[in-house]
């Protein structure tokens, strides 16, 4: 049986980041490199026991919190950001089966912690399907949207410029139709990440996506219709 008790985030772990916020080099990572791998196998344990309570709610096919966990070295190939290490803790975790649309993150940071989840990159056809049934069922949107704006930030993401094509700049959904992105968030205090029993305020916070999850997912399974989508 799981354990009631929830885990934190150790000031340990917290003070590491803040340390390499400062110092972001190899020369001092390599010095601290015992640091670094406590700190690792610290976040491992959180990120098993946040999947634990997941589960209890939703399903999810990532297999284990250390799987979950993104690396922190960066990869600079590509980035104007040329700092070998990130400064945060994060990952994410996807739900089961393509009936269960939406995927988890978490990004833990000192001063700049939160929980979002939604849809990221949602391909062609799926974002297509969702500006339909945007332009179709504005209201229902609004009413899904505004039942968790107590909780979460206005819908973010990124947006087009422009309206999509087939629509144009005074449709009353306009505001949403421009997104390319679907994604609501939530941020935590420092003292909420290092409380006791933070991740199962994470893992509730995830909860309460719930709604959004389940009528998008309705939605990317279903025809303009509401007819099930072949296999």
């Amino acid at each position: 049986m799981h354990k009631k008790a929830g885990l934190n985030v150790s000031g340990e772990v917290f003070r590491f980041l803040k340390d390499l916020g400062n110092n972001n080099n190899r020369e001092w990572f390599v010095k601290h490199k015992d640091r670094y791998t406590a700190a690792h196998e610290q976040m491992i344990l959180f990120a098993d026991d946040l999947l634990v309570r997941m589960n209890m709610h939703d399903r999810i096919e990532t297999p284990s919190g250390k799987k979950s966990l993104f690396r922190i070295y960066r990869d600079v190939r590509f980035s104007k950001e040329k700092t070998p290490y990130k400064t945060s803790w994060s990952g994410r975790f996807s739900r089961s089966t393509k009936y269960l649309r939406g995927g988890y993150y978490y990004h833990l940071e000192p001063g700049n912690s939160f929980a979002a989840g939604g849809f990221f990159n949602p391909n062609p056809e799926d974002l297509t399907r969702i500006r339909q049934d945007i332009d179709f069922n504005y209201a229902e949107w609004k009413k899904v949207l505004k039942s968790k704006a107590k909780f979460f930030s206005m819908l973010e993401g990124e947006c087009l410029k422009k309206a999509p094509s087939g629509f144009t700049t005074d449709h009353p959904a306009i505001d949403l139709l421009r997104h390319k992105q679907f994604i609501l968030k939530h941020r935590f205090t420092d003292k909420e990440v290092l409380g006791a029993g933070f991740s199962i305020l994470l893992s509730q916070t995830f909860k309460q996506m719930r709604p959004f999850f389940d009528y998008m997912s309705e939605v990317l399974t279903t025809d303009s219709n509401g007819a099930p989508l072949e296999e």
